[in-house]
């Protein structure tokens, strides 16, 4: 189903160690609007949304899998160089002595993802709302963490990702037009 290139979907770069920004950009790895869950949201409900959607959601999820990438890769940069003193400084003791330097699906509080962050009614209606109430979410995220941030080469990347959410709101809004014009189209029989 997928073809993978070994590139990222766009650049990241980082112009220093910064353990502090790397935890909050944790948020956006393994929390509750974080692009794991978005992807799995997504991935999960395209099975039961009617055919005019399926690729808009098979689309979108593929590329949340895609964002998950560059965050890790963000976070991996922030972090490979940092002493675990740097690491404790920045509330990342405890993950460091559960996980080294390996990344670990977890939020900015070092809450660890569970599936309860993955939503969906059944309806796909109330799941396109749901999605895109996740992705505008995601996005003021993104902006959250570029106001905290100093790193510019970081920001040029992040602003990348909070744009990325912005076209999947507007996508998820059309595929709620298209049902409702589908649901409320007189049947003749």
């Amino acid at each position: 189903m997928w073809v993978y290139e070994k590139k990222l979907l766009y650049p990241v770069k980082v112009d220093t160690c910064n353990p502090k920004l790397a935890r909050y950009l944790m948020e956006q790895y393994g929390g509750a609007d974080g692009e794991l869950a978005a992807a799995l949201r997504y991935m999960n409900q395209r099975y039961t949304v009617p055919d005019k959607v399926i690729g808009v959601l098979n689309d979108i999820a593929t590329e949340e899998f895609s964002h998950l990438e560059m965050i890790a890769t963000m976070i991996y940069k922030l972090t490979k160089d940092a002493t675990p003193e740097q690491l404790v400084e920045a509330g990342l003791g405890a993950h460091f002595v559960n996980h080294g330097h390996d990344l670990f699906y977890e939020n900015a509080g070092n809450v660890p993802f569970t599936a309860t962050y993955i939503q969906a009614k059944g309806d796909p209606i109330a799941d396109l709302y749901e999605d895109i109430a996740a992705e505008e979410k995601a996005r003021a995220t993104y902006q959250w963490i570029i106001d905290v941030s100093d790193d510019t080469s970081l920001n040029d990347s992040l602003r990348f990702l909070r744009e990325r959410e912005n076209v999947h709101s507007l996508r998820f809004r059309e595929s709620v037009e298209i049902l409702k014009e589908e649901r409320d189209r007189k049947k003749f029989f």
